[in-house]
């Protein structure tokens, strides 16, 4: 903990090196996020009072190959980014959590009662709930703090806000309450435990893990209560190409069924060939089986067991190009894993609303410029919001003032792969 004069000196208009580890080396973008810094202190000094506090950061993720095999157990890639959520804390000596967030009304978490609440469904305020109900059940310490929170990865941007705000929380109370030593898989394992069981969104586990533990990784959730992490050493910036993340605008009100949809069809499939998930069978097993429960799962469903099975295995043959230094061969590969989100995952936009296509859009326009040169596919979630690309530097200006074109000033975010998770800035 330390002093808010403290912290301005040391935040020093951006110029240290947290802050160059966070953001990287652009002098304008270190002094942007040196106002993001001294302007949570303002507001954490006006609030609750001048008293001793300290940073916290919490990355958004990438999702690099795997899109929507992490539900059924399978294997990601994927990498924290360099947009974050970031809050100023302090413990108060009290049995209540109280959350300033850039953009949305004050809350407060009364820690004498940890059931969901079903008026708090799909709120802020039910993800802390969680937390905190099950850093208690696992072992370890809660207590009350204030917190003034800016949130630095957008709402809807398929980088994952949520998650980040999740293992934000968990990093919070590992550092007041238990000395730092809640482990960064745990924070995710809790983080996804929330969500699903407190705020009522189902979700795998890649978000929380990747935005948890930072740096460039593949998780295999195999085992999902133990997934297996390993770091990935790969230099992205010596490629000569960037990671460009484009927000389509996409409107994610009313998703929660198509969401529902992926893990539900794809568990269906399973369930024919007496297994839990798809990570259980092969997909030589599907295609034996598919004739037979056709009319029972439907088509979609198997197409989306296809899906699974081919990225399940692209995420090993993508991790191996990588580590071989075959980017050519891991850039066809993202694009392979696109035409399978689009064609046997579906899950490029809603099924109910097809004027709105921002997502496939994109794809095309991302095609049209990029082909032959680079790499391109859906992100996230899919039905509306992000896609990501892989642009050669040469086409970067051109490829951004296209999109945002089309997308509106901002829409891109030029990217990269930061090391640290979820934890405290050590200014």
């Amino acid at each position: 903990m330390a002093t808010i004069e403290y912290l301005i000196r040391k935040i020093n208009n951006g110029e240290n090196k947290a802050f160059q580890e966070l953001y990287g080396k652009d002098h304008q973008v270190l002094k942007k996020n040196a106002k993001r810094y001294n302007d949570l202190l303002k507001q954490f000094n006006s609030e609750f009072g001048n008293g001793d506090c300290e940073f916290f950061t919490s990355p958004g993720r990438t999702e690099i190959g795997g899109n929507h095999t992490d539900h059924n157990y399978g294997r990601v890639l994927a990498g924290a980014v360099n947009l974050d959520n970031v809050a100023v804390a302090a413990r108060n000596n009290s049995n209540v959590i109280r959350i300033i967030s850039e953009g949305y009304p004050r809350f407060d978490v009364e820690l004498s009662s940890l059931k969901p609440e079903a008026v708090e469904q799909f709120t802020s305020t039910a993800l802390v709930r969680g937390i905190c109900s099950r850093f208690k059940e696992v072992g370890h310490k809660i207590g009350g703090f204030n917190a003034c929170i800016d949130g630095g990865v957008p709402k809807g941007s398929g980088l994952s806000s949520s998650a980040s705000f999740e293992v934000l929380i968990g990093a919070i109370l590992s550092q007041l309450f238990n000395d730092g030593k809640v482990d960064p898989i745990q924070n995710a394992i809790i983080g996804q435990y929330s969500e699903n069981n407190y705020f009522g969104k189902p979700c795998g586990l890649m978000d929380q893990t990747a935005c948890a533990m930072g740096g460039l990784i593949t998780i295999d959730f195999k085992d999902p209560s133990k997934p297996i992490v390993k770091r990935v050493n790969f230099d992205f910036v010596a490629t000569g190409f960037s990671l460009v993340i484009t927000d389509t605008g996409g409107n994610h009100a009313d998703l929660n069924d198509e969401y529902a949809s992926l893990p539900t069809d794809m568990k269906a499939v399973a369930a024919e060939l007496g297994a839990k998930v798809l990570r259980e069978v092969t997909l030589e097993q599907v295609l034996d089986i598919a004739p037979k429960i056709r009319e029972k799962v439907g088509d979609r469903a198997i197409l989306r067991a296809i899906h699974f099975e081919g990225d399940n295995q692209r995420v090993v043959d993508q991790v191996a190009a990588l580590e071989r230094n075959d980017f050519k061969g891991f850039l066809d590969m993202v694009i392979d894993s696109g035409y399978s989100s689009y064609m046997y995952n579906q899950n490029i936009f809603p099924v109910n609303n097809i004027r709105e296509q921002g997502v496939s859009l994109a794809l095309a326009l991302s095609d049209l410029m990029l082909k032959g040169q680079g790499a391109w596919r859906v992100h996230g979630g899919g039905f509306a919001g992000t896609i990501q690309a892989f642009v050669p530097r040469n086409l970067l200006e051109k490829y951004i003032n296209t999109l945002e074109h089309f997308f509106g000033k901002g829409a891109c975010h030029n990217l990269f792969i930061r090391p640290q998770g979820a934890g405290r800035v050590n200014l």
